[in-house]
């Protein structure tokens, strides 16, 4: 069976469209992106700060049994409007990746249904190609499946 999240990356292009429906009404998918609890369960990272405003920040951190950061990103909404869309800026800290701007769109399909177009473009080709030369497609794949699960439970 393929992957329920698709991710599209043009020849030649700094960019990647990741698009996934779920089975899930839209306030509930937004909420996923929205709520620390929840983001904390599916992202499996700790929320260490989350402004869901314009110009608000976030920042989130996972730390490996021991207690050592293995992995920290953060970012600024540059647009926050419930249920439709997010725009933001995303770091990861400690690596050779360059910030990269992010378009989350939150389309309704039905009543239970919606789905989520990520546009992000990338500094460059290069830091594009290096991303989807780690098992990133796999990891997000992962990742949107956990958000299904978790939040189906709050219909």
């Amino acid at each position: 069976m393929g992957l329920k999240t698709k991710v599209n990356a043009e020849d030649g292009k700094q960019e990647l469209i990741i698009t996934r429906e779920f089975d899930l009404p839209v306030e509930l998918l937004f909420k996923a992106y929205e709520e620390p609890e929840i983001i904390e369960q599916w992202m499996g990272n700790k929320v260490l700060q989350l402004e869901n405003k314009k110009h608000g920040s976030y920042r989130f951190q996972t730390s490996d049994p021991q207690g050592n950061v293995v992995f920290q990103a953060n970012g600024i909404y540059h647009e926050f409007v419930p249920n439709q869309q997010i725009i933001r800026t995303f770091e990861m800290e400690n690596t050779p990746f360059a910030p990269q701007l992010e378009f989350l769109e939150f389309e309704k399909l039905t009543d239970d249904t919606s789905k989520l177009t990520m546009h992000i473009i990338f500094k460059s080709l290069e830091l594009r190609n290096m991303l989807l030369q780690m098992p990133f497609a796999q990891g997000i794949n992962m990742a949107h499946n956990r958000l299904q699960e978790i939040v189906s439970k709050l219909k």
